[in-house]
């Protein structure tokens, strides 16, 4: 491993250490905020899409405490989910969800595992340095063709610790531009489906609202099908 590289992977770690912390800290209290109706409206999209194309499971990265696991048992999928927050996991396992503890930087599933994956606000805590190390895993583990759902809050290509945060450890935050992240998922497939809207300081306030420009940003990445022979 270079220089670099390695940097990257300390400075990665340190993030995910933190990220850890600063949820484990939220795991008890829930849900903090309730989904905005255009984000419920997303999943409610891709859980059809999903039956549509006969696809009877799927991967989450960044569960959380199963908030959104839970309505995709409910709609019939059989579901498995990822988080650094070893609280939020106990969490989501109390609801009797399928859920470890896992980095994004290295998942524990073999290659192609998953028909489909969904990772809402997830990739925001990951630095630009790494993000194709992490979406690299995500196609890794989905089937060929397989849609990969990715959720995140805009911002002008900055990043930063969030200021608004008030306890140390502060969560890391990449905010990249829409034309960043479609360069960015492009690289790996086709992006066939992509969508903004604002979301301020209503029901679920995005982080450093005050801050930055933002808006919400949903993409469906589907990955091409892998070579033969």
């Amino acid at each position: 491993m270079d220089g670099t590289r390695k940097a990257f992977s300390n400075e990665s770690a340190d993030h995910e250490a933190d990220l850890a912390v600063y949820y484990d800290r939220q795991a008890p209290f829930g849900n903090a905020r309730a989904l905005t109706p255009h984000r419920t409206a997303c999943r409610e999209w891709f859980i059809r899409l999903l039956k549509e194309e006969h696809r009877h499971s799927m991967f989450e990265l960044g569960c959380g405490t199963g908030v959104e696991g839970l309505e995709f048992v409910r709609a019939g999928l059989h579901y498995t989910g990822v988080d650094l927050s070893e609280e939020s996991i106990h969490v989501a396992r109390a609801k009797g969800l399928d859920a470890s503890v896992a980095s994004g930087r290295s998942l524990p599933f073999a290659d192609a595992a998953f028909p489909a994956v969904w990772t809402m606000s997830t990739l925001l805590h990951v630095p630009n340095a790494g993000i194709h190390d992490v979406v690299r895993e995500l196609v890794r583990v989905s089937a060929a063709g397989a849609p990969i759902a990715v959720g995140l809050w805009s911002g002008d290509d900055e990043e930063v610790l969030n200021p608004e945060d008030q306890d140390e450890p502060r969560r890391f935050f990449s905010r990249r531009s829409d034309h960043t992240l479609r360069r960015i998922f492009g690289a790996y497939g086709t992006v066939e489906h992509f969508e903004t809207w604002p979301e301020g300081t209503g029901v679920e306030s995005g982080p450093g609202a005050g801050n930055w420009t933002q808006h919400y940003q949903f993409l469906v990445l589907r990955t091409p099908p892998r070579p033969t022979g």
